[in-house]
């Protein structure tokens, strides 16, 4: 089978530009003075000292990047992919949400989340209406061709689900199948590859996918693990084969004119590894079997 091969990026932090000045009055009396040149160098010194200070406690951040609003981090992702983002009432809540939240801590900024298609994500990242693309999305040759890509944060699996009743039992019983898939997503991408686009059936989500398995109109869906269990759990009757179609890395999308950002990520993304901040959250949301 095809299978597109999943990147990880890597970035360091860039070092900021410093100002001096110096003191208005001195200039009249230093000509005839040999001590002036210690007089004026002393100031450029002071002066430097406030830039030092907000470097430590930030400003190395701030300094590098820009983002769409000025002190926010903008967020595409779509929220219909339990457990990495969904609804809770009004609110978009999950695993990407709340990566996303501590990372816009840890770069000083607030953050603001915005839903829309899966298919606009790459595209907002890209002409700069988003500043991350953050929606369990995986590293992909084509979508690098259009978009940086960050350390990744978590490990994915795309499954099948199918009737509890089905004849279909690995991926080898997939040949000549009616596969629905989330449209945009590698499993689409995958399944067209592998059977062919006559023999795969795209949504806008995965939970209508889902529901077009309950009706009969599919065979089967091939979505990622997690949002899987969620559906399966939601619908009776059907079941997610033991059979892995394909494992892949998710990262958060950048654009490539913003490498500051990328950068900046990927340091936070690196401390919130290390102190198993990443962990805690994807534990809470993913328990173990």
């Amino acid at each position: 089978m095809k299978k597109l091969i999943a990147v990880l990026l890597a970035g360091a932090m860039c070092a900021s530009l410093a100002a001096c000045g110096s003191k208005a009055e001195e200039p009249a009396a230093a000509p005839a003075e040999t001590e002036a040149p210690a007089e004026t160098e002393a100031p450029a010194e002071d002066a430097a000292a406030p830039e030092e200070d907000a470097e430590a406690a930030g400003g190395e951040a701030s300094g590098e990047f820009t983002t769409v609003t000025e002190g926010v981090l903008t967020m595409g992702t779509n929220a219909t992919f339990p457990p990495y983002e969904f609804y809770d009432g009004d609110d978009i809540v999950g695993i990407d949400a709340e990566i996303a939240q501590l990372l816009a801590d840890k770069l000083g900024l607030t953050l603001d989340i915005q839903d829309m298609d899966f298919t606009a994500i790459v595209t907002s990242v890209q002409t700069g209406k988003v500043d991350i693309g953050l929606a369990g999305m995986t590293v992909t040759e084509e979508r690098l061709e259009n978009v940086n890509f960050t350390d990744s944060y978590a490990t994915g699996v795309q499954v099948i689900i199918v009737k509890e009743d089905s004849d279909i039992a690995s991926v080898d019983d997939l040949e000549g199948k009616l596969i629905g898939v989330q449209e945009g997503t590698t499993g689409h991408t995958y399944c067209s590859d592998d059977y062919g686009e006559e023999n795969v059936v795209a949504y806008a989500n995965g939970a209508t996918a889902v529901q077009n398995l309950v009706s009969g109109s599919v065979d089967c869906v091939v979505i990622d693990q997690q949002p899987a269990i969620s559906f399966v759990e939601a619908n009776e009757g059907l079941k997610i084969l033991d059979t892995e179609y394909v494992i892949e890395d998710y990262a958060a999308a950048v654009s490539k004119d913003n490498e500051g950002l990328l950068n900046a990520l990927n340091a936070a993304l690196k401390e919130l590894i290390a102190d198993g901040s990443i962990q805690e959250i994807l534990d809470k949301y993913i328990k173990a079997e």
